[in-house]
């Protein structure tokens, strides 16, 4: 108990205040940090190493589909961005410009890329000339520049990492299968290596991406009831290909405009793991995407041969799992305990004299903290098992979580009050009209998060204005 108390003094309590308990972690947990510029951080290795992890399971899901790497400029003239009118509207409040090169004032501004659809598309347009060169399946791993007001580590930075996905097509039919395939790659990013579950569907007219004929998305939910957006893929249909000159020969011998899909996912990613796992000790990692999944604490290592088992057992599990031998001299057991909860470590194995002797270590849960003997000669098999257990635990834990702060709300009365009491998602219907989206956003400061590929029919009248209504709409609190 003692440690507990010793531990929780570090950490904002998670439900007196959420935003500074979520600070606590980012610097604590050494995952990020502030930097001299303004709304930019920097990601320290604890935390880019969870980001390598989603890149590479993210990147070998994009190759599956026949996605190739590329890589594109970070300034955008502004003529480029001017091209596609709804796009450059989206952005304009966002964009940092250029103007100055090498001493001497530039003819034509520049602007540090917010999102790539306009240079890809020029791009594309050099490329492209036949059916044949078709589809190009294409994608960058960059970072971006959006010049957000207010702004949280990994949640609003100005500056974050990201995979922007731009794909070029035949017809319609392909490029919406496509757009669709890549949000499904998000949905599986998500539930099988982060243990959060999504809610998939269709974002309104009013909060689909700048440019868009559709944008459906993966949303998630966090301990504090808030939405946080996973990530975004846009159908675009012809609305960049036919400002951008981006046409090909068709099999007829015609000249036609190509279908264009856009799709991303960033380092908010990261703030979704915090947010959605943690808890009063600190960050709580899903094994999967854990830079350490098992840290080895020896007990009395200065006693003879205890330091030199430790070791031989790092060489062996390090074989199949990310290990760390945590040989320090100059701190107790206790706060290493604390520091490697604090961190999220899904396992850990403590051994002494004691547990050498008998053949054995114990093995503890950071999702459960619970703690249990296992022979030596079985670890490996039950680490194994353990990982399994422990991303599945998590994973329910937080559906559970999710299912409890989901309620449904038949008029604007209920629907305010469903947030303040149980803030989460609230499913209503809808008539579709922007000024009842407006309406509810106004008062009780939800948008809309999407209308889910799974309609269930509530009731026949609109939660805004009473008017008849055939859609089944999600409202949350976001970030």
């Amino acid at each position: 108990m003692s440690n507990k108390k010793e531990f929780v003094k570090d950490i904002t309590n998670i439900d007196e205040d959420f935003a500074q308990w979520y600070t606590d972690i980012v610097l604590k947990a050494e995952l990020a940090d502030y930097t001299t510029v303004k709304g930019f951080i920097s990601i320290r290795p604890y935390g880019y190493e969870i980001w390598e992890h989603i890149q590479n399971y993210a990147d070998k899901k994009f190759k599956e589909h026949g996605v190739k790497n590329v890589s594109m400029p970070v300034l955008i003239p502004e003529n480029l961005l001017n091209k596609e009118k709804d796009h450059v509207e989206g952005f304009a409040p966002e964009v940092a410009w250029v103007t100055i090169g090498g001493g001497e004032e530039l003819e034509e501004r520049l602007c540090v890329r917010p999102t790539s659809e306009t240079v890809f598309s020029t791009m594309y347009s050099k490329w492209l000339s036949s059916w044949r060169d078709l589809p190009f399946l294409y994608n960058q791993w960059c970072s971006v520049l959006r010049w957000e007001k207010e702004t949280r580590p990994f949640l609003r930075s100005r500056e974050f990492l990201w995979q922007e996905g731009h794909t070029v097509h035949e017809t319609a039919e392909e490029a919406q299968k496509f757009t669709l395939a890549m949000l499904d790659v998000y949905a599986d990013v998500i539930e099988n290596l982060l243990a959060i579950p999504v809610l998939k569907g269709q974002k309104t007219k009013k909060e689909q991406f700048a440019g868009a004929e559709a944008t459906y998305t993966v949303e998630t939910l966090m301990h504090d009831g808030r939405a946080l957006q996973g990530g975004t893929s846009h159908y675009f249909g012809q609305n960049f290909t036919k400002p951008f000159d981006v046409k090909f020969q068709n099999k007829n011998g015609e000249q036609e405009y190509a279908y264009q899909t856009s799709w991303g996912i960033s380092t908010r990613l990261i703030g979704a793991v915090i947010m959605a796992h943690g808890d009063n000790r600190g960050l709580k990692l899903p094994p999967y995407v854990a830079p350490i999944q098992v840290v080895i604490v020896p007990i009395a290592q200065q006693k003879e041969g205890v330091l030199e088992t430790a070791e031989k057992l790092k060489s062996t599990l390090s074989e199949k799992f990310r290990v760390e031998l945590d040989a320090r001299d100059n701190y107790t057991v206790g706060y290493k305990f604390n520091d490697w909860e604090m961190k999220g470590v899904p396992i850990r194995v403590e051994m002494g004299p004691k547990e050498i002797e008998r053949g054995e270590v114990v093995v503890t849960r950071r999702d459960t903290l619970e703690k249990m003997p296992v022979k030596i000669t079985e670890l490996e098999a039950k680490l194994e098992n353990l990982m399994r257990e422990i991303h599945q635990s998590m994973f329910e834990a937080c559906k559970k979580r999710r299912d409890e702060k989901t309620t449904i709300a038949y008029n604007m009365e209920e629907l305010e009050k469903n947030l303040n009491n149980n803030q989460g998602y609230v499913k209503t219907m809808w008539c579709g009209a922007k000024e009842c989206e407006d309406k509810v956003k106004e008062i009780t400061g939800a948008p809309s998060r999407c209308m889910p590929f799974e309609q269930e029919h509530l009731s026949d009248t609109c939660v805004c204005c009473g008017k008849k209504a055939d859609k089944m709409v999600v409202w949350g609190r976001q970030y």
